[in-house]
């Protein structure tokens, strides 16, 4: 298998955060992991076919706001809250804070 590419903090986009975060299972994702150090694809589903949680999975890693890593078979997601908050201060926890 090979490794999932992540973009560099420095090329982190405005318009690709606001992208990623416009579709509400993709905002879900994203909420979910803020609140746990790490979380396999499996546990982020929701329901949802694996065909469109890949697709939301590479969104949401091309914007820069989750890195992938494979453990095993496993596929284990964090929120990379420091990267975020270092390039757009205030911007995650802004988003966290907006009522369902």
């Amino acid at each position: 298998m090979r490794p999932y590419k992540h973009p560099d903090p420095s090329s982190f986009a405005l318009e690709r955060i606001f992208h990623a975060l416009s579709d509400p299972a993709r905002l879900e994702i994203v909420r979910h992991l803020a609140g746990v150090e790490q979380a396999a694809c499996g546990e982020l589903e929701f329901g949802r076919p694996k065909s469109s949680m890949s697709h939301h999975f590479r969104i949401l890693r091309e914007a820069g706001l989750v890195q992938t890593h494979a453990a095993g078979t496993t596929h284990l997601n964090t929120l990379r809250k420091k990267e975020l908050d270092a390039r757009f201060p205030g911007l995650l926890g802004a988003i966290l804070k907006q009522p369902r």
